[in-house]
């Protein structure tokens, strides 16, 4: 990622994309003082230098049947470096498994699954989860609610 000074209109700039991804350029111009033209070459600057990884919808699970959201505590039994890398390809390769972080402490990675229901839930966590190499335990949560689920970062204006 390139090192990039970013100013106040910077900040305000990825504080609007960040809430609204799909603002027009037009509208995010008028939202932090500008016009059209250096908006746009500021947007493209801020994509180039790797600060804006992307943009996507925020879809619903509920809406598409992923009625269960889990988090799985993944130990392994070597932290070589090449163990690691091949659980974090497997665990790539499947498209349920939403979130992956490697943790320090007791605690290998924290890995976030979305699933139809228990019984897929529980097929993914036999065939595919505690079955890969490599996995000396699993432990899992299954959350009740969520009180917050805001993407990005806090954004200082």
């Amino acid at each position: 990622m390139a090192n990039m000074n970013l100013d106040a209109i910077d900040m305000k700039l990825l504080a609007e994309l960040q809430e609204n991804g799909r603002v027009t350029n037009v509208d995010l111009a008028s939202k932090v003082g500008l016009t059209a033209p250096p908006c746009l070459r500021r947007m493209r600057a801020l994509e180039e230098s790797g600060i804006i990884r992307s943009y996507h919808a925020d879809v619903n699970p509920l809406a598409l049947g992923y009625t269960i959201t889990v988090f799985a505590m993944v130990s392994l039994k070597s932290q070589a470096e090449e163990d690691l890398r091949a659980f974090e390809a497997h665990i790539g390769s499947i498209p349920e498994i939403r979130e992956c972080h490697m943790l320090n402490g007791e605690i290998d990675f924290i890995l976030k699954i979305v699933s139809k229901d228990l019984q897929a839930f529980q097929e993914l966590l036999t065939s595919q989860l505690t079955s890969a190499p490599n996995v000396s335990s699993v432990k899992t949560s299954l959350t009740i609610r969520t009180a917050k689920d805001h993407p990005g970062v806090p954004i200082a204006e």
